[in-house]
């Protein structure tokens, strides 16, 4: 079974967000984009219940720093950013090798995507541009 959480940083201290955001509003000239938010999703196969809830607390995300969540909030669009097949992604490797030591089992399989939520007047047009923007075709797709 595949378990899904959603991390995010607490407000005060999402500042990767908030400059992603000043540089869509400045650079593309979005200016009806009012919020950004940048999640961490988290895919994990391989772990039962007790243990996947263990290592949402100790290993995706840190309590005192990040939300962790069990569905998406709500905004005006939102699209994931994963990596391609084939390339190696850090967060999920570290993820899947911490809880390897963690559980003293086997290692799960991890899948990590970044998840964009955006809010604010958007036309389909200032979509593509934001995702043009974001996805680099080379590594990662949406």
């Amino acid at each position: 079974m595949v378990r899904r959480i959603y991390v995010e940083k607490k407000p005060p201290l999402r500042q990767e967000a908030a400059g992603l955001l000043h540089e869509l509003r400045t650079l593309l000239d979005v200016s009806g984009l009012t919020e950004l938010r940048l999640i961490n999703r988290y895919d994990v196969e391989g772990l039962e219940e007790e243990t996947f809830r263990r290592a949402a607390q100790t290993v995706f995300s840190e309590p005192q720093v990040d939300d962790a969540a069990d569905g998406l909030p709500a905004g005006d669009a939102a699209f994931a950013v994963e990596p391609l097949p084939g390339q190696f992604d850090q967060r999920a490797d570290s993820a899947a090798q911490c809880i390897q030591l963690m559980t003293q089992g086997e290692r799960p399989t991890v899948r990590t995507a970044k998840v964009y939520l955006l809010t604010g007047a958007l036309s389909p047009e200032d979509l593509e541009r934001i995702k043009h923007y974001l996805i680099n075709p080379v590594e990662c797709r949406e």
